[in-house]
């Protein structure tokens, strides 16, 4: 069984700049990756993520909890829903995402985020 281990965002592992509008604030605690990431208003993975994945969607599995603002999220297949305060979600690969309004969207995510807006590997 791991130890016992704390850190803080304050502080984190790596911090991961978006193309523009925002960054994902990164740690690993016990082996297991968590950001905490921070969407400006005009956000939209298409435009400021894509050109990091080098992907034509998301294909990273998300599980989060939204602390502030909104997202709208749209699935390959079309299916659309928003998220906000409070909310948790669970969100497999294949998808695009947006801010909604004029406020920043902040949300912890403790899916499969450990090599979410990296460029790709050589």
């Amino acid at each position: 069984m791991a130890g016992a281990e704390s850190k803080s965002f304050s502080s984190p592992d790596e911090t991961r700049e978006f193309k523009g509008k925002g960054r994902a604030e990164v740690l690993v605690v016990n082996g297991r990756t968590v950001s905490k990431a921070t969407f400006e208003p005009g956000w939209k993975w298409s435009v400021n993520l894509r050109p990091i994945a080098q992907t034509d969607s998301c294909q990273v599995e998300h599980f989060g909890y939204v602390l502030s603002g909104r997202m709208r999220v749209v699935m390959d297949d079309g299916m659309q829903f928003e998220v906000g305060p409070d909310d948790l979600f669970a969100l497999p690969p294949g998808h695009d995402a947006e801010v909604i309004g004029d406020e920043t969207c902040v949300l912890v995510d403790f899916g499969q985020v450990q090599s979410y807006a990296k460029p790709p590997g050589p």
